[in-house]
């Protein structure tokens, strides 16, 4: 039997067992007209906990769930974490495809699934992956198990181990197939720790959470148990449900993706939401002039954060105070480093550039990932001398504010010069009669690279190609004005609410291969 040290390490699910423990009347979660208490919630977590050891997972070996937000998903996740299984998040606007290779991938024993929306899936991944011993539903785990005792301890103490891998997440994959992230309870718990410390939380937290719990929004659960909040759970986005609910629920903090914001602003031009004090944002690039009319809208209530799954949820921030409305520069920002997250911006011989100049965000620090899971390579190449580095590629000001122009493999060289789709994007969504654009290279035999937009005007917006292509070359000069524009309904989005380059450049690069980074 092992033993604790003087300075043991806490295991995540130790944060856990302390947030159930602390606020045992309060609502934990609710979902539609069903909710749950701390005391309840660790009742069930204990049941779906005990069922999987049933099921014959043992600590260290993996679960995977396939599931929109819900309260019995949440459970189950957290259950993971309490008995020291590996969890393996399955997005739920992923292929069949993807879902499997990650499953096979991950080494999953189990896979839990939601009934009815994901039956499907789950007799095709029963069938398409060696090595499930069991795939079942959410209803199923919660009746293998018999009710927990409200005596009986919520959560068994862990036994600490600042690497035991508490979840793994699977990157987008636009390169290649997906990498597994693989994150410690070293991660998770500074993750947790520094969430608490540095970001807005209001002092009553009704988080509303309508993006999937598989990737950020997951990542706050426990810190906002924590602090006795309530998690309201939507099982996808929709902007008048949204703003439904966040009046009724008198929601006072959310996560979204600016693809969330922009629908928010365009469901009405008088809609409110009065009781917000912390819209937190990221996971992609806002547009500076639709962020500033979310200012003018709904308030100084925005904070933004940037990372990657690799340093989940924490390395920059933009804090309220931060954003000044009408400063369109200062909006390009993704915030300034926080604590506990060395950031620096390296050349490609891993020297720090001067003050203005554009260099690759790295970052080193507590919450970095462990490796990508069974890529060696791969984890050197980003790990390379003791920096993640991100892809991303930006400048910093002298107070130290940092301007991502553009993500390395989305660079275009165009003439010999480097062009960064992002910066045209914003000058591009400034104009009033565009909704949302994308910027791509795609093949030319004169440029190596031409420099293509993609763009959606605005319900009834009048805008020429020609005129987009002035107003660029009028910001940024002649190199970064579109050699073409082509107007579409709507832009591609990956599951992430990203506009998916990767399926923009397909109709241009087929049969020839494009140089990335």
């Amino acid at each position: 039997m092992e033993f604790p040290t003087l300075h043991d390490w806490p295991g995540y699910g130790d944060l856990v067992r302390t947030a159930l423990a602390r606020f045992p009347e309060r609502v934990a979660l609710v979902e539609g007209d069903r909710q749950l208490s701390y005391r309840e919630l660790g009742q069930r977590i204990l049941a779906a906990g005990s069922a999987l050891e049933r099921l014959g997972l043992r600590r260290g070996e993996a679960v995977a769930q396939l599931s929109q937000n819900s309260i019995d998903a949440v459970v189950l996740q957290l259950a993971a974490y309490a008995r020291g299984f590996r969890f393996i998040p399955l997005h739920p606007l992923g292929a069949e495809d993807d879902h499997a290779y990650i499953l096979q991938d991950s080494e999953a024993r189990i896979l839990v699934f939601q009934a009815g929306r994901y039956s499907a899936n789950a007799d095709y991944l029963r069938s398409h992956v060696e090595g499930l011993s069991k795939v079942l539903s959410l209803s199923d785990i919660f009746e293998l198990a018999n009710d927990a005792d409200e005596e009986s301890e919520v959560v068994p103490p862990n036994i600490p181990e600042p690497e035991h891998v508490v979840t793994m997440l699977y990157t987008g994959g636009t390169t290649g197939k997906p990498k597994g992230v693989v994150l410690t309870n070293r991660c998770m718990v500074l993750n947790a720790m520094l969430c608490l410390s540095e970001w807005e939380w209001p002092a009553d937290i009704r988080f509303l959470c309508a993006t999937p719990i598989t990737h950020a929004s997951g990542c706050m659960i426990v810190p906002i148990l924590l602090r006795g909040g309530t998690v309201y759970l939507h099982a996808g986005f929709d902007a008048e449900k949204f703003y439904e609910d966040a009046r009724r629920h008198r929601i006072t903090a959310t996560f979204l993706v600016p693809t969330m914001i922009y629908l928010l602003l365009d469901q009405a031009s008088d809609r409110t939401l009065p009781d917000l004090e912390l819209v937190i944002y990221g996971g992609s690039a806002i547009s500076p002039s639709r962020l500033d009319e979310a200012l003018r809208r709904f308030g100084p209530i925005f904070m933004q954060i940037y990372s990657q799954s690799e340093a989940p949820n924490f390395a920059c921030a933009m804090r309220r105070g931060e954003h000044v409305a009408g400063d369109l520069a200062r909006l390009a920002s993704c915030g300034r480093p926080l604590a506990g997250i060395t950031v620096r911006l390296l050349d490609e011989d891993g020297v720090p550039v001067r003050q203005g100049e554009i260099g690759e965000i790295c970052f080193r620090g507590p919450s970095i990932m462990q490796h990508y899971w069974k890529r060696p390579g791969e984890s050197s190449e980003a790990l390379k001398d003791g920096w993640l580095h991100t892809g991303d590629l930006a400048h910093q000001d002298e107070a130290g504010f940092i301007y991502i122009v553009d993500r390395r493999k989305d660079m275009i060289v165009s003439g010999g010069f480097n062009v960064y789709p992002r910066e045209i994007e914003d000058v591009l969504t400034a104009h009033e009669a565009v909704l949302a654009a994308a910027v791509i290279g795609i093949p030319d035999p004169k440029w190596g690279e031409a420099v293509k937009a993609i763009v959606v005007r605005r319900p009834g917006g009048i805008v020429t190609g020609q005129a987009l292509t002035d107003l660029v070359k009028q910001k940024k000069g002649s190199v970064a004005a579109p050699k073409s524009v082509d107007f579409v309904d709507e832009l591609p989005l990956t599951p992430l609410g990203k506009p998916d380059k990767k399926v923009l450049r397909e109709r241009y690069w087929q049969g020839q291969s494009r140089r990335v980074g």
